[in-house]
């Protein structure tokens, strides 16, 4: 691996891509782990999988990372599967509002709703 030069203060780093991807999906696994939301967990799960697949076929990993990262995107490939996304439009009962991103809170029914 290659040294990472070190943080400015707007804490951005340097790093090669493969450990960039590496970072990325190190953050969203412990996002992952500590969101309540369960779209927001399945998103995030479903995009660790992806990495997980792209650094299983990087030209700069070796042969022993690689397998363990091909056996990691297989376990999240079965968390994804055994999760999916739900629908896009968040629930409409305001019992369920706690559930939702705090972004998401505000949103409106969609316009063939409204009339």
């Amino acid at each position: 691996m290659h040294p990472a030069a070190p943080p400015s203060d707007d804490e951005t780093y340097d790093l090669p891509c493969a450990e960039a991807l590496l970072a990325g999906s190190l953050a969203l696994m412990t996002g992952h782990a500590q969101s309540d939301c369960a779209r927001q967990r399945s998103l995030m799960a479903r995009k660790v999988r992806s990495n997980l697949f792209f650094l299983a076929q990087h030209p700069g990993v070796n042969a022993p990372f690689r397998t363990v990262l091909q056996r990691m995107h297989d376990h999240w490939d079965q968390l994804v599967q055994a999760n999916p996304v739900g629908p896009a439009e968040p629930p409409a009962r305001l019992a369920e509002a706690a559930d939702l991103l705090p972004e998401t809170r505000l949103w409106h029914p969609p316009a063939e709703r409204l009339q």
